[in-house]
């Protein structure tokens, strides 16, 4: 089993890799109107292996936009076309080298302030929640939770999930085997974020950020390591 530093570091190279992916998708402007969700999809995952020979992802490529922006995960809606005037988020979990990375950001085409007041509070309240954590050492994944839905609530919008992220690690993480929801950031896992699996390796966390605003029709997405 490898030290906790060696892991921690291998978490780390793998974020660096996302955020290198993502850098590239808005630089060459992957998402742009008149393409489908599907094909910006693929576009990013054909890029993926481009850069680093991915070819594996721990869960479903997830580029969603318009009113798709309200369905959570488990959701399949039909693939949307991008329109001129919209918002879109992408969640990719790809695995690099062994080591899960998962990553999830919001674009905004067009200039409607309330899309952009969306895209822009979703890094904002992932700081506050980061800084949550790091001020409670004894915190449980369901008050983390709950400070989530707070500050969500707080800023005029809601959450669209039933978690706020989830352990993350080697392929594949961590997953309890008939308590699933210890693998959570959610209502009714009072189990301390910093503790040990089964294995004796510290559990390392994803804070992830599915804001709604059901009102105006549309969701945005943030996603990324919560305790390194």
């Amino acid at each position: 089993m490898l030290d906790e530093s060696t892991r921690a570091a291998r978490l780390l190279e793998a974020r660096a890799q996302a955020v290198e992916l993502f850098t590239e998708v808005s630089t060459r402007g992957l998402i742009m109107p008149g393409k489908r969700e599907r094909t910006v999809s693929d576009e990013v995952r054909d890029l993926a292996h481009d850069l680093f020979g991915t070819t594996r992802y721990w869960h479903k490529r997830i580029v969603r936009c318009g009113p798709n922006t309200l369905r959570p995960y488990e959701d399949n809606p039909p693939d949307r076309v991008i329109g001129a005037d919209d918002i879109a988020f992408v969640d990719f979990g790809p695995i690099f080298d062994q080591w899960e990375a998962d990553f999830g950001r919001t674009y905004v085409l067009g200039d409607d302030p309330a899309r952009l007041r969306l895209r822009d509070a979703l890094p904002a309240l992932f700081a506050e929640g980061k800084r949550f954590f790091d001020s409670h050492p004894d915190l449980t994944a369901a008050r983390l939770y709950a400070e989530i839905e707070r500050l969500a609530r707080d800023s005029g919008w809601e959450l669209g999930g039933w978690h706020a992220g989830h352990l993350v690690g080697e392929f594949p993480h961590e997953r309890i085997k008939d308590a699933l929801v210890q693998s959570y950031i959610t209502p009714g896992n009072d189990l301390p974020l910093r503790r040990r699996d089964r294995s004796g390796r510290v559990c390392h966390w994803i804070l992830e950020i599915h804001l709604i605003d059901r009102r105006g029709g549309f969701g945005g997405f943030y996603e990324d390591l919560l305790d390194l």
